[in-house]
């Protein structure tokens, strides 16, 4: 018995185009969270807990919309172990820059719960970080066909 490929070279052209669609909606929504003056919404001098929020959904959109994407350029050839390697480090990155950039909610920031949440220039060394970690991972996962 045989299989049929599942997959069409148009099913994948559609992946990419909506992995594509899905990292810009997802960067809209995480300036929007980062810089909300550019959208003139800003409405404290200081990142609390809303905006905090906000950038990391649309940072984990980016990620998602990235991997939907990157894995659809593979196709049906089989990822290299740098890619997989990759895809994970886009995972731990996200997991970094979301358990920094909410610690101040999760109890283990400078300013714990009874007070209001405040990203501090700790919590956004770290969120860098964990963008750092989810730029290398994309790198690894793109694929570089042999000529």
């Amino acid at each position: 018995m045989t299989f049929a490929k599942t997959e069409t070279p148009s099913t994948s052209r559609s992946s990419i185009k909506f992995g594509l669609f899905a990292t810009l909606f997802g960067f809209l929504i995480f300036i929007l969270g980062a810089k909300p003056e550019i959208f003139g919404l800003d409405r404290s001098p200081v990142v609390g807990f809303v905006q905090i929020a906000v950038f990391l959904v649309g940072l984990g959109i980016i990620c998602l919309g990235g991997f939907i994407g990157l894995v659809a350029l593979w196709g049906d050839d089989e990822r290299s172990i740098a890619a997989d390697i990759g895809l994970r480090l886009v995972a731990t990155g996200y997991v970094l820059a979301v358990f920094t950039g909410m610690a101040d909610v999760f109890g283990m920031g400078t300013q714990p719960l009874p007070d209001v949440p405040f990203f501090g220039p700790l919590q956004a060394t770290g969120v860098e970080i964990g963008q750092a970690v989810i730029a290398l991972g994309f790198l690894l996962t793109i694929p570089f066909k042999k000529r």
